[in-house]
């Protein structure tokens, strides 16, 4: 059987992952299935909390050889490759009372339990667009899952649909949690350790953003993580934590999870409508435009008309990349688009074409006396003053580019959660684009 959990957080605090721990601490006496699931959904809903995500864990009668997936107050957490139960009323009101004991106040916390998955196109829904409470009650009845629901229980959307996600490109994050009377206060942490834990497990990403030397695996808000190392290889991430120099770990567990995917990306779409995340390609046809806070903004010609595309001031050096671009340029830009103010929120682009930058060099030169022209006027071109021969164009260079082709990403810090990375792409930054940025 399943059991899916979300919208258990707030602002404030909480963390619907650290509800994993819980239900498996009261439930022990039933077996994990595989590791817990932390499925990322739509990040252009308006009411997310923080990062939209769901929790989803296979529970039963385990069976095949187990292996160690997290640790509780030292006791370790093993799951089992394969085992059965079927859904019970006991189950749902035994994680029930531990959703109850943990939710934050006023969160609109949804659990379902069921031994049939929802239909995988919830799933992409559930990534992709705004699903409504309707759509997947209707998916809980049919597929016969039990569920209980707390303040609208507007949770239970994402239930259907992380419970719904069938593994196809996937990730691992371990996250480890604090002891829970440091729950508020400041991380500690030393930061070199992160740079060196990055540099040794290659197989990790989003640890280290060498342009800000800041490390980007600890959340700045009261929740009970520590820190959530990320990588594709699940064995790299118990050395990779144990390489890092932190206060004391409580406990921990490696989740395979959706994140770092572009499960969330639409392409090739009939129209852009808001709340929604898409590829595109375009034309530039404006210079960069800083404005106050500085957030940077270009005009994008596309098939959908002309695209107003932003790169918001936390990707810092990000921004660079529009002020290289020219009008002429072709590009292709990933991001949310935004109903207010109706710009699409650049999380990645590709340079795909560079125009040439033609500027004006010099007035022409006279081909009877060598003399450099005048201009006659606004519009009426030039003329020598000597021998009155004239000309309609001034004389143009070819300035180099402070850009090429190629793939551009915000700093490690910046990054969305389904965002994914270039390392996962097989794809770098230009080299001289990033050693400008760290002069």
């Amino acid at each position: 059987m399943y059991v899916a959990v979300d919208d258990t957080d707030s602002l404030q605090g909480g963390c619907t992952t650290f509800l994993a721990t819980e239900i498996l601490s009261k439930l022990s006496d039933i077996d994990l299935i595989g590791n817990p699931r932390l499925v990322r959904l739509n990040p252009a809903v308006p009411w997310k909390t923080r990062g939209n995500g769901a929790l989803v864990m296979r529970l039963g009668a385990g069976e095949g050889r187990k292996k160690k997936i997290g640790e509780i107050g030292g006791d370790p957490i093993f799951s089992y490759p394969r085992g059965s139960m079927p859904a019970s009323r006991e189950i749902l009101e035994r994680a029930a009372a531990v959703v109850e004991r943990c939710m934050s106040k006023g969160s609109q916390a949804g659990l379902l339990v069921g031994d049939e998955r929802p239909s995988p196109r919830f799933y992409h829904m559930g990534c992709t667009t705004i699903v409504s409470k309707e759509e997947t009650d209707g998916e809980i009845r049919r597929v016969g899952a039990l569920s209980r629901s707390w303040n609208g229980g507007r949770g239970l959307v994402g239930c259907v649909c992380a419970a719904a996600w069938e593994p196809g490109d996937s990730t691992y994050e371990l996250l480890a949690y604090r002891e829970r009377g440091k729950w508020g206060t400041e991380r500690s942490f030393s930061p070199e350790s992160v740079e060196r834990m990055d540099a040794r497990f290659p197989s990790t990403f989003n640890n280290w953003s060498p342009t800000e030397g800041k490390a980007a695996i600890f959340p700045s808000t009261p929740c009970p993580v520590l820190f959530g190392i990320r990588g594709d290889s699940e064995g790299d991430l118990p050395k990779a934590a144990a390489a890092l120099e932190t206060e004391p770990v409580d406990r921990w567990a490696v989740f395979l999870t959706n994140q770092g995917t572009d499960d969330h990306i639409l392409r090739d779409s009939l129209m852009l409508r808001p709340n929604a995340s898409y590829r595109i390609h375009g034309r530039v046809s404006s210079a960069a435009r800083r404005i106050e806070g500085g957030h940077a903004f270009i005009d994008l010609d596309t098939v959908y008309g002309t695209v107003v595309c932003g790169i918001y001031e936390p990707a810092k050096g990000f921004r660079d990349v529009f002020d290289a671009l020219i009008p002429g340029d072709l590009i292709e830009v990933m991001g949310e688009y935004r109903e207010e103010p109706g710009t699409l929120n650049v999380e990645k682009l590709r340079v795909l074409y560079l125009a040439e930058d033609r500027r004006k060099a010099s007035n022409p030169v006279c081909p009877g006396c060598g003399r450099t022209m005048r201009s006659a006027g606004a519009g009426a071109g030039y003329r020598c003053k000597g021998c009155g021969t004239k000309s309609d164009e001034a004389v143009f260079g070819v300035e180099p580019r402070k850009i090429v082709m190629g793939w551009y990403e915000p700093p490690e810090t910046a990054r969305r959660h389904l965002s994914k990375p270039l390392k996962r792409m097989g794809e770098e930054q230009p080299l001289m684009f990033v050693k400008r940025r760290n002069r």
